[in-house]
């Protein structure tokens, strides 16, 4: 998971990406999220995905930039469940991957769609873009940047502060690019002494 901090932050629908404070993932490699606090079960997170290339992944064909509309995953992209994992209950079942994107796909293949936009998000849509030409996949899990019990990241110290509680691996700040293990590691933090967990 790697994280990113841009632009100013500002409040109303969508402001994790439209204002540059995500934590983004490859659902293919991080299918539950590493900056979660170990022993918390999230929810399907966000995808976000080109505007382009919505109606390859999802039933839906319209702009939907703050996060605040619901697709099905299409039909190709879905895991059928079989005989074993449909006779599971409870967590054990809600853990079956449900699709090739399975960190954004709810138990009934629905997800919570961004679609990202050249002219209004050009940073993040050629992001999109260089990671579809690299794996094939236009889809990245978006969450908001922060853990549990804080909020959102507002500046760069708040941004470093939690990288270095998380699992975090990578951080964008600006132009500055950070690699976890590049960074001393006496300034590490361990959020799981912080917080209560579920």
């Amino acid at each position: 998971m790697d994280a990113g901090a841009h632009g100013v932050r500002t409040a109303g629908p969508g402001w994790t990406v439209d204002t540059g404070r995500s934590a983004l993932a490859d659902d293919a490699e991080d299918a539950q999220p590493e900056g979660q606090i170990s022993g918390e079960l999230p929810p399907p997170l966000p995808p976000s995905v080109r505007r382009e290339d919505v109606a390859e992944w999802f039933d839906v064909d319209v702009d939907s930039p703050y996060m605040l509309l619901v697709g099905d995953v299409l039909d190709r992209h879905r895991l059928p469940l079989g005989a074993d994992e449909a006779a599971l209950f409870g967590i054990d079942r809600l853990n079956v991957p449900r699709s090739g994107i399975p960190a954004v796909t709810h138990v009934d293949y629905s997800a919570r769609v961004q679609t990202v936009h050249r002219d209004t998000n050009p940073r993040y849509w050629e992001l999109l873009s260089a990671f579809k030409q690299r794996t094939g996949c236009p889809v990245l899990v978006n969450t908001s940047f922060n853990v549990r019990g804080e909020p959102i990241v507002c500046t760069p110290e708040d941004a470093f502060r939690c990288f270095m509680g998380t699992e975090i691996e990578c951080l964008v700040v600006g132009n500055c690019f950070l690699r976890k293990e590049d960074q001393p590691s006496n300034l590490r933090q361990d959020y799981k002494e912080r917080f209560e967990l579920d």
